[in-house]
């Protein structure tokens, strides 16, 4: 059974200190005329876009892409009609030979998966125009770690598809059994080829929610159709 929701959970951590601090210190920034990715309204929108009692898959990413119009709440996602960065292409590449059918999408918006209950989350969900890692020293890192921890004790299986060093230090917390672990290297170009081409996550996480009797992913996002989102916390 599901134990709460997203809603409980951040009603559990906005009081806290370290929560606090993130968002006066985001809040700050933003009034002095800094430029803070992704918009306000978006900073949480992986949450609403996929609820915790719909949760199947786990995709870690680290910080927001820093660049215009790229980052919209999603970990590797991107904005329609922006072009597409290179650890998605590579994500692509794996899907067009894991997935039979897949072809790559002209849009690099992964709305679609985060619909059917793939948690698309970056470990650090805000960043300064231009600076990567600019925010990685707010209190970000302890709010992913509780949401980690929260995603543990569902007892409801789960798939996590852990890339690269820094995900897979933050999985470290999931050892609920019912869940699943995939892990390999990160897409970036730079450690694709050291094992995330030919890791067939995108298909194995499929396997586990079949045989768990749970809704397969469709991966395709030939049909992505985004809707306006209004933010919940």
């Amino acid at each position: 059974m599901p134990q709460g929701t997203w809603q409980d959970f951040f009603a559990s951590q906005t009081s806290l200190p370290y929560f606090k601090n993130i968002s006066e210190t985001v809040r700050s920034e933003r009034d002095a005329g800094q430029v803070i990715y992704p918009e306000d309204v978006n900073v949480f929108r992986a949450f609403e876009l996929t609820p915790l009692d719909m949760v199947k898959v786990v995709v870690l990413g680290q910080d927001p892409y820093h660049g215009p119009q790229q980052a919209h709440g999603l970990a590797f996602s991107v904005s329609k009609g922006v072009k597409i960065p290179p650890s998605l292409r590579n994500m692509f590449k794996e899907l067009e030979q894991d997935i039979a059918g897949f072809s790559a999408p002209d849009s690099g918006d992964l709305t679609a998966w985060a619909e059917q209950g793939v948690l698309l989350l970056n470990t650090v969900l805000t960043v300064r125009q231009g600076n990567a890692h600019s925010h990685s020293k707010l209190g970000w890192e302890d709010f992913t770690e509780q949401v980690m921890a929260e995603l543990n004790r569902q007892q409801r299986p789960m798939v996590y598809l852990l890339w690269g060093s820094h995900a897979q230090n933050k999985g470290k917390v999931i050892d609920n059994p019912q869940h699943k672990i995939l892990t390999s290297a990160h897409p970036s170009p730079l450690s694709a080829y050291r094992g995330f081409f030919g890791c067939r996550h995108f298909s194995k996480a499929n396997e586990f929610l079949q045989k768990k009797g749970l809704q397969e992913i469709d991966w395709s996002l030939q049909s992505s159709d985004p809707r306006d989102q209004q933010t919940l916390f």
